[in-house]
């Protein structure tokens, strides 16, 4: 069992290493190609749609996980950028990442990532903007931060190769990481375990997965091939989604973070939308 576990690890971790390095340098290099400085003031403006469709395409091009949004979430709020933009920001950033989704389509499948960037786009936009209509905006402390530098991005294949090394630096171990998990249970945990308890159309599995994955704070890196496993030993596909976007939208440590910038009952709404965001999620996959 221990040398089957052993040649599962080496064929997920090998497909992984050559897609992660390829998607890595691609995107890195395109990034290049994008105005941030354009970005930025559409984030600014006061028309709510435009905000908006920047904000997305802000999280959609810096790679964060949860916790590393906090410092960018901050530096908005203290250039005055509209709270729900901010919002949609924040619920979009960890979720929406272009190698972890390029990722997802080549493991499971361009209908499942297309799915999950609609579903998640959508909702991010409708929490950040009902969060902002409910007035939350008032339960942002005063926080000034120092030290804070734009990320600097420019077109270049030197540039994009540094950008790939230190994105394998730090996203990279989470990746290998996913991959000795779903080896374990891939050649330890009995398939027929699976599919009678976390198979089928249980529909209580996915706000259980949702509610579970928070404290987990298993990055969407980890997931993606941990999500292949299980979905192959025939655990249902919407608990799944709950859990991957559950555990990569919100962690303990986000948690701490926000505590310092936002008052407790934005901190508690944000947790809820959480958890709402990835229970949603999964029951539009049962019905897709």
């Amino acid at each position: 069992m221990l040398g089957q576990i052993w040649m599962d690890f080496l064929a997920i971790a090998f497909e992984l290493t050559i897609l992660f390095i390829g998607i890595s340098f691609l995107v890195s290099l395109l990034q290049g190609l994008i105005p941030y400085e354009k970005l930025n003031h559409y984030l600014s403006g006061k028309n709510t749609f435009i905000g908006v469709i920047a904000a997305i395409i802000f999280a959609f091009i810096t790679p964060f996980c949860s916790c590393s949004t906090i410092p960018v979430v901050v530096n908005l709020l203290n250039k005055h950028v509209r709270f729900g933009v901010v919002m949609v920001f924040l619920f979009a950033s960890p979720v929406l990442d272009p190698i972890i989704i390029t990722l997802m389509t080549a493991l499971l499948g361009w209908k499942v990532a297309l799915v999950y960037t609609l579903v998640t786009t959508a909702l991010s936009i409708i929490i950040g903007l009902t969060l902002e209509k409910l007035g939350f905006e008032k339960a942002v402390k005063r926080v000034k931060m120092t030290g804070y530098k734009e990320p600097e991005v420019k077109f270049s294949f030197r540039f994009a190769w540094e950008e790939t090394v230190n994105l394998m630096k730090t996203v990279y171990p989470f990746l290998l990481i996913g991959a000795g998990i779903g080896a374990i249970i891939h050649g330890a945990v009995p398939t027929e375990w699976i599919t009678t308890y976390l198979g089928g159309d249980k529909w209580w599995l996915v706000p259980i997965a949702a509610i579970v994955g928070i404290p987990l704070y298993i990055r969407l890196s980890t997931m993606i091939p941990l999500s292949q496993i299980l979905i192959a030993k025939g655990m249902a596909f919407p608990p799944v989604m709950a859990l991957m976007i559950a555990s990569t939208g919100a962690s303990l440590p986000e948690v701490a973070l926000l505590n310092s910038i936002f008052q407790k009952r934005l901190v508690t709404a944000f947790v809820v939308s959480v958890v709402f965001m990835a229970s949603t999620s999964g029951f539009l996959f049962y019905l897709i």
